[in-house]
């Protein structure tokens, strides 16, 4: 090894440090920080934050990168990734001023303080000057960039690097109309009864049947945690101290237990990168779709089967057996998996997930180009709700606050979810063709080999490979909706016998 790539290695292993150090207090903010210590909190988030970004950004991390590029040009051997990587955060990072970042780390975190009152109160105007800040930074992003075919592009390319608006709107406008016709056909059937699923069930002993889950997945409570935040999440502080948050809502209570699987999903994959990556630009999860189809696959595509209700759901009715008394197995199932439109975007079933995402993109779309204002978020958001999902929220707090993700900065994020979805299916069918008696393990409560298989394809390699890339050689496809169709219609056929 070179002694440069030595010296660059050096750089990047401080700003690595920096901005987990960043991550730490990020997550402090969400779990444990009383509500007076918001403006601190900003405060400390933006130093780091601008001293992160002058490191990285430095004339020097730039001369060892140019002497470096020919050296490891082939991006196969894992210094080459890094290098290609590295490269390609930097031209980007370089464009961004530190004294932004540190700007922008001090509005989300008072927009964050104003969500969560904004919310608890079901009050927009609580919340709207400040997401207005935020659109406004967002909008002062986009234009340090040479100009791209759409605004939204420099968005995307953050957290689905490559991906460009007009992709996104090709494959949602395929896929649109195919989940519209299986939702109508469903709505047509005879429905599924999961008024059981609404009762009293004892907080604690729902939490302790998540981690109960989610242990058999195979998350390392040695290095992890589940606590709770407002918004369930994951953040990684290191590949041996990765952490999720979740909630527990009272009108939803089992939603507690998905939102484990799906948090522990992102967290398996984090805790499976390769550790020779870390602190280093490869290691974390290649890109926020990839990322998805993991949360997804293991909340819905393992999580909401039968085989493996067959194997839980005696546990499950142990733990609450007046709840359950007289539900069996299979009408367990069938509640879980019940499509109905639905206010809650996290809450919603498989078939109508993929509305709710169309409808944020095309907000955050109109946000960024500027044909939609911030003050008319919550008309803008109950109109599409009643286009897309034929519902309206009660209140805003079931409406246009339920999502934590604005206050954050994050526009550009939502779109990944649904394109995770698709990932996920095209996986899914990659997975049984090398692991056969899938449903059968799944049965006796074993999860290894689908996680080995995982981590082999997918979570040793961290960011080495860009998203398309790596879909392809996992699944022989770049991303393709068609998987995901046949998914959703072979599932929901068997449920209400289309």
């Amino acid at each position: 090894m070179s002694e440069k790539l030595n010296q660059l290695k050096a750089i990047l292993g401080e700003v690595s440090d920096l901005n987990h150090a960043a991550s730490v207090l990020g997550w402090d903010e969400q779990v444990n920080l009383p509500p007076g210590g918001g403006e601190a909190r900003g405060q400390q988030l933006a130093t780091l934050g601008k001293i992160a970004q002058e490191k990285f950004t430095s004339d020097e991390v730039g001369r060892l990168l140019e002497d470096l590029k020919s050296e490891y040009a082939d991006a196969e051997t894992d210094d080459g990734a890094m290098i290609r990587v590295t490269a390609r955060n930097y031209e980007k990072a370089k464009m961004v001023p530190p004294s932004f970042i540190a700007e922008q780390a001090v509005t989300a975190s008072k927009a964050f303080e104003a969500w969560v009152e904004a919310k608890g109160k079901s009050d927009f105007s609580i919340f709207q000057p400040h997401l207005e800040k935020v659109v406004d930074l967002v909008k002062r992003y986009v234009s340090f960039f040479p100009p791209a075919d759409h605004p939204y592009d420099v968005l995307l390319d953050d957290f689905e690097p490559g991906m460009k608006t007009s992709e996104v709107k090709e494959i949602f406008g395929s896929l649109r109309p195919k989940q519209v016709e299986l939702i109508k056909a469903i709505a047509a059937s005879k429905q599924v009864k999961d008024d059981f699923l609404h009762k009293n069930f004892p907080e604690k002993k729902v939490w302790d049947f998540s981690e109960k889950i989610i242990t058999k997945y195979g998350y390392d409570f040695s290095r992890g945690r589940q606590d709770k935040a407002p918004h369930p999440f994951e953040t990684t502080f290191s590949v041996n101290d990765v952490r999720i948050t979740n909630r527990f809502e009272k009108d939803s209570p089992l939603a507690t237990l998905f939102s484990a699987m799906h948090e522990s999903g992102h967290a398996m994959y984090e805790q499976g990168v390769n550790p020779a990556y870390e602190r280093t630009p490869l290691e974390s999860g290649t890109s926020l779709a990839v990322h998805e189809s993991q949360s997804r696959m293991w909340e819905n595509i393992v999580g909401r089967s039968l085989p493996f209700w067959e194997h839980f759901y005696p546990e499950l009715k142990k733990a609450f057996p007046t709840q359950l008394d007289g539900v069996g197995a299979k009408a367990f199932y069938k509640a879980i998996n019940k499509v109905e439109p639905s206010l809650i975007r996290v809450n919603a079933d498989e078939a109508t997930y993929n509305l709710h995402i169309m409808l944020r993109l095309e907000i955050e779309i109109g946000m960024v180009d500027g044909s939609i204002n911030v003050r008319d978020l919550p008309e803008i958001w109950n109109a599409k709700m009643q286009d897309y999902l034929g519902i309206v929220p009660p209140n805003n707090a079931k409406g246009v606050l339920q999502d934590v993700h604005w206050s954050g900065g994050m526009i550009g994020y939502f779109s990944t979810y649904a394109l995770g979805n698709i990932i996920s299916a095209q996986i899914w069918e990659a997975v049984n063709k090398d692991i056969r008696d899938l449903e059968d393990q799944f049965r006796k409560g074993k999860f290894d080999e689908l996680r080995n298989w995982l981590t082999e394809k997918i979570y040793t390699h961290g960011h080495k490979y860009d998203p398309q890339d790596l879909v392809q050689k996992v699944t022989g496809s770049k991303i393709d909706s068609a998987a995901y169709v046949r998914y959703l219609t072979k599932k929901y056929s068997d449920i209400y016998g289309l």
